[in-house]
């Protein structure tokens, strides 16, 4: 009797279902690790730049056009509807807040150029989380001075997509906000947060719980820009009084104002903490 030949069964690592499914997850994490690691070897990226900042900060042509778009529907209308005066005061505070998109893409320009400079090729790469607005401009800021930048995107349902001024072959896509961390937080030598919202802040207090307990054993020279908008958003001054942190704890970042100045401030740092670099 002639016997039906078995068809081969599945490799566990083709197998989509397996992979996808919760039994899988620590292999989902690994990959979140090795992957990034192997590219990172690739490239040559042994240090970064980080830059945290709000997606939703416009560039100036951007906001600007909201507002005038804003300004047109009010004109139009005999009566306003508050719905409209909303949107006419988020326009007007897009172009407030914009200028933060061109700081943003001007220090990224400075540092992308200086670093271009060092014997050592690949040193203090601009990175970014690789979606729109602030990542966006320090992303075009790298590449206006023809220098690489990195995108550490991650999958979300609103506002993430990665923005176009990432270089070729450095833009990540993870589903884990922890992997992601890690990555920036394990290469990152320095760092500046621009005014955000909630994952601004999460992201910047994470990175200062780790400095400040030393988990983080490294220097990192930190850099809040804008001192108006983080000491309005978070009152250091009441953290210290209530005993919350310690007058200590306001060495690990400083505040800047310009693009010029956070870049001094950025390149004395690494200075500082790196002597051992005798090309800084």
């Amino acid at each position: 009797m002639k016997l039906n030949r078995l068809r081969r069964p599945i490799k566990a690592y083709k197998n989509q279902g397996f992979l996808k499914g919760k039994d899988a997850r620590p292999i989902r994490i690994l990959s979140e690790f090795l992957e990034p690691l192997s590219r990172f070897k690739y490239y040559g990226i042994r240090d970064i730049i980080v830059f945290f900042g709000s997606a939703r900060i416009k560039s100036p042509i951007e906001a600007r056009k909201q507002l005038t778009q804003a300004r047109q529907r009010i004109k139009k209308r005999k009566r306003v509807a508050a719905a409209l005066k909303e949107q006419l005061r988020a326009a007007e505070v897009g172009v407030e807040m914009a200028r933060y998109y061109e700081d943003a893409a001007e220090l990224a320009r400075l540092l992308t150029k200086w670093s271009m400079t060092l014997k050592e090729k690949n040193r203090f790469v601009v990175c970014t989380g690789g979606g729109p607005g602030i990542m966006e401009a320090a992303n075009k800021g790298a590449l206006s001075a023809k220098g690489r930048s990195i995108g550490l995107n991650i999958g979300l349902p609103l506002e993430q997509y990665s923005n176009r001024f990432i270089s070729p072959g450095l833009n990540f896509e993870f589903h884990y906000f922890f992997m992601r961390k890690y990555w920036f937080m394990y290469l990152g030598k320095a760092l500046v947060a621009f005014p955000g919202g909630f994952g601004t802040l999460d992201e910047l207090m994470e990175l200062l719980t780790l400095l400040q307990t030393r988990k983080i054993k490294k220097k990192m020279t930190v850099i809040l820009y804008g001192k108006k908008f983080w000491e309005h958003i978070v009152n250091f001054a009441e953290l210290e009084r209530l005993g919350m942190v310690g007058r200590a704890d306001f060495k690990l970042f400083r505040f800047a104002e310009t693009p010029t100045e956070a870049f001094e401030l950025l390149k004395d740092g690494l200075a500082l903490n790196y002597p051992e670099r005798a090309d800084l």
